[in-house]
């Protein structure tokens, strides 16, 4: 017989099946971090990943590398072809092939399908402890208590461990795969050992250093170094220097992070008997988010003369005018720097964010143009759209501002309030033109989203 829901027994099998998806769940990567956008750096990354993607076999036009804003060192691939790198692990990254060996790794992970293939794991040990649950509650049932709560307790055990094996075993094709896209783009794996051998650290530090890694989703580190090793050593790029341009943006990018997401730790790790580039980069970041406006612009107007067309350099100076209340300044550094990046979407956008902010008439025709150009080239910019849904509302518009409007909460994940505007836009704009077919899209996505949702259903019941 079944025991009853309420009983004791069927309470421990549910805590039991509560912590076997919960050890599930800890396993997978959290996409839920923000991302951060930045042009030097996304740019950085497509040069550095460019080689592997294609070494891997996979398309460098749908594959990307994205910078999420988390101080926890890591990096993972949920689904998809995008391969996530936490700001923890870039500031922890001492030099490029660290971060190259980081990348091939993942794309390990991309090409093998393994973020579809994790859901095989979860069903495979789902189904032990279910099995186990059920065996286990017969047993007390009929009259075996200890027995009975010793079967559902190793089930769990086994199952857990099941899924580890499982995980493991990706981890492990993933750092294979690595080596090879390494390899076959002639970039040294030395950088791969480096970084292994700061985890192995941080296990130290943690306590967490153990004999073996049976209790891990992934191989320890020791491990993992002693088996790539022996494969990186012997490949012909072992030796080989990082390119020299390559390193150089890499510690003027990962300077501007740090300036950006610690700046009490950017003062101190860049003081200001440090000249260099990555130093002025960081202060310069640092003293922005902390207010000292005077002193960011110093360090921007030193990073200038250092070379005075620099497109990263004048779009850092246009950005601290823009956000000290400076827009009129800001427009002529920005409008410099989108045409020396060539026209990079979000230094546009922020151009036209400047040119908006001046509130001169004179300023929105060429706002407009620059913010089209940019949602053109990056429609996945929720700001950019939220500036041109201004430009259109200026204008009088509203059905295109609807529209802009429209994109920027699906883009935010907000159906309901991207739903709302998609209909109003398509109200007023045009039956058959490109705007309208567009209305009509994100209105059918925001409803398929939000039939998801029981209030939403009961709410609509003839959608």
């Amino acid at each position: 017989m079944v025991p009853p829901r309420s009983s004791p027994i069927a309470r421990f099998a549910r805590l039991l099946m509560l912590a076997l998806i919960v050890a599930f769940a800890a396993a997978k990567p959290a996409a839920a971090q923000s991302v951060l956008r930045d042009s030097e750096t996304e740019l950085l990354f497509r040069d550095v990943s460019r080689p592997l993607i294609i070494a891997a076999g996979l398309d460098p036009k749908s594959t990307n590398v994205a910078l999420l804003n988390d101080p926890e060192i890591n990096a993972f691939v949920a689904t998809g072809q995008t391969v996530y790198i936490q700001s923890g692990l870039l500031v922890a990254a001492d030099n490029v092939n660290q971060l190259q060996g980081v990348i091939a790794h993942e794309l390990g992970h991309v090409a093998g399908g393994h973020s579809i293939r994790l859901q095989d794991g979860t069903k495979e040990a789902t189904g032990i402890s279910i099995a186990t649950l059920v065996l286990g509650a017969l047993a007390i049932a009929a009259g075996a208590g200890d027995a009975g709560m010793g079967i559902m307790m190793a089930g769990q055990r086994a199952a857990i461990g099941r899924f580890l094996a499982f995980s493991r075993t990706q981890e492990s094709s993933a750092d294979s795969a690595g080596a090879k896209y390494l390899s076959a783009a002639g970039i040294s794996g030395r950088g791969s050992i480096e970084f292994f051998k700061k985890l192995q650290n941080q296990e130290y530090r943690l306590a967490i250093a153990a004999t073996d890694s049976y209790d891990q989703t992934h191989p320890i580190s020791s491990e993992r170094i002693q088996a790539l090793s022996q494969i990186y050593q012997k490949d012909p790029a072992w030796n080989r220097p990082s390119d020299p341009a390559l390193e150089a943006r890499f510690q003027r990018v990962k300077a501007k992070l740090i300036g950006f997401v610690d700046p009490k730790h950017a003062i101190v790790k860049y003081p200001e008997s440090d000249q260099s580039i990555p130093a002025h980069y960081a202060r310069a970041y640092a003293y922005h988010i902390g207010a000292y406006p005077d002193k960011a612009l110093s360090e921007a107007d030193a990073l200038l003369k250092s070379d005075p067309h620099d497109p990263f350099f004048l779009e850092l100076k246009g950005q601290i005018l823009l956000e000290s209340g400076k827009p009129a300044d800001a427009i002529a550094p920005l409008r410099e720097a989108v045409g020396r990046a060539n026209d990079q979407p979000l230094i546009a956008a922020m151009l036209g964010h400047a040119l908006i902010s001046t509130e001169d008439p004179k300023n929105f025709a060429e706002a407009k143009q620059v913010l089209k150009a940019a949602v053109n080239r990056d429609n996945q910019n929720p700001f950019a759209w939220y500036q041109l849904g201004i430009i259109y509302d200026r204008e009088g518009d509203q059905s295109r501002a609807a529209l802009a409007t429209a994109e920027r909460n699906n883009l935010e994940g907000e159906p309901k309030l991207a739903l709302a505007s998609a209909e109003m836009a398509l109200k007023g704009i045009p039956q058959g033109t490109p705007d309208y077919l567009r209305a009509q899209d994100i209105a059918m996505v925001s409803r398929t989203e939000l039939r998801k949702d029981k209030k939403y259903r009961k709410e609509h019941p003839e959608e």
